[in-house]
């Protein structure tokens, strides 16, 4: 079938060359316009014999919409086209692909990047509501990114928006099951706001790398919503997991990053039960950092009276090198910070200063039996520093959790 195999349709002003995309009713190609500028643009090809009543009519409000609208992070309509065949949407081409596979590359995305990309989309939709537009199928896959480096988030793909004046209510099922608001899921009417909640799920995912209840089918995915549950992340998971496997270390770690979510979720969270849902979770997960935290130490102590007899060898062995031995004293000092227990910042500088000595001097470093030792040495160093850092911000999470949990508690008195 033409624009579903291997051989693109022929449109007289553009070259149809590699399909980017395809889906029930339609197959997105990569074009070049054949004169002037050569510009390079994606045509989805919308084959008519495909479609029934309703996709007809989606598609004549997606051509409306967006023959009507200009905003940076929305992906313009250039153009649309129709022979016997098939109707054609010329559109702006994103060299970066799409969210979903920026996102299953990186396994998750860093928080500020997370940010800038959810600035830009609470952009797009704010100019589309200001219009009585809701896009209705918000999910990382029609949200396309403009180039591969330093890309402008790009909406696109409006198959089932609608106009919606923010008073108006439906109750067509409509967008993708993972990503749709409690109101559809569930069967019931809903208005402009679900955009909302697709917009909150996509968040999720851009942090953790997988929506917040995925499901194997629409039955389990409303259960999920329905329930009272608290969403655990893979962060918790993996901690679970480290913890049954007796690496301390590492489920500090990962608790210690879970609390930085869950805290905020606790202040910000506005249902009652849901609420009290995470206020166990975030009891349970401080008190089990607090027990690993102890384990964590008292390794930590037997890692540091390990390295002594080497680190007293290597600055024998480095008496000709002014340099490494100041960055050896500066090590030491860092160590001595640390067991006074005082300020784990000041010990914490100190560590970094001396480890940023140290890597150069390796790195100059012949091989030999004092660079196998410096080798060793700046390991441990780093084990103490990566811990140390994991201790200041495991105790600016707990002092965070416990606040968070008093507040709520205090809350929860006032309103009783």
């Amino acid at each position: 079938m033409a624009g579903a195999g291997w051989a693109p349709p022929r449109l007289d002003e553009y070259i149809l060359t590699e399909p980017l995309g395809s889906g029930t009713y339609a197959t997105v190609y990569k074009a070049y316009r054949k004169r002037d500028t050569r510009e390079v643009v994606a045509i989805k090809c919308v084959n008519k014999r495909s479609l029934n009543r309703a996709s007809v009519e989606n598609l004549l409000t997606e051509i409306e919409i967006l023959k009507t609208i200009r905003h940076p992070n929305i992906v313009e309509l250039k153009d649309f086209q129709w022979d016997g065949d098939h109707i054609y949407l010329i559109m702006e081409f994103c060299a970066g692909g799409d969210l979903s596979r920026f996102i299953r590359m990186r396994r998750m995305l860093p928080e500020k990047v997370a940010r800038v990309f959810l600035q830009q989309l609470a952009c797009a939709l704010k100019f589309l509501h200001d219009r009585n537009i809701s896009h209705l199928d918000l999910k990382p896959q029609n949200i396309l990114l403009s180039a591969p480096e330093n890309p402008q988030l790009k909406l696109a793909d409006f198959g089932f928006a609608q106009y919606m004046s923010p008073w108006d209510e439906k109750h067509v099922l409509r967008g993708s099951p993972l990503y749709m608001a409690p109101e559809m899921v569930c069967r019931q009417h809903y208005d402009a706001r679900v955009d909302l909640w697709s917009v909150g799920v996509i968040l999720y995912e851009a942090l953790f790398g997988k929506p917040p209840f995925a499901s194997r089918s629409f039955a389990e995915l409303e259960e999920k919503i329905r329930s009272d549950r608290a969403v655990e992340t893979d962060l918790v998971v993996e901690a679970v997991r480290k913890d049954q496997e007796g690496d301390a270390a590492a489920a500090f770690s990962l608790y210690r990053k879970a609390l930085e979510y869950f805290v905020p979720a606790l202040h910000y969270e506005s249902d009652v039960r849901r609420k009290e849902a995470i206020r166990a979770k975030v009891r349970q997960y401080i008190s089990r950092a607090e027990e690993l935290k102890v384990l964590v130490t008292s390794s930590n102590k037997n890692l540091l009276e390990k390295g002594n007899p080497a680190r007293e060898l290597l600055k024998e062995m480095a008496k000709d090198k002014p340099r490494l031995c100041a960055a050896l004293e500066v090590a030491s000092a860092a160590i001595a910070k640390e067991e006074e227990g005082r300020d784990d910042s000041d010990a914490l500088e100190l560590y970094q200063q001396s480890l940023g000595e140290l890597l150069l001097l390796l790195a100059a470093e012949p091989a030999g039996r004092r660079r196998e030792l410096l080798h060793a040495e700046i390991q441990t160093l780093m084990a103490r520093a990566e811990y140390l850092k994991d201790q200041i911000k495991m105790r600016e999470a707990q002092s965070m959790g416990k606040e968070a949990l008093a507040e709520s508690v205090r809350s929860a008195c006032t309103l009783q």
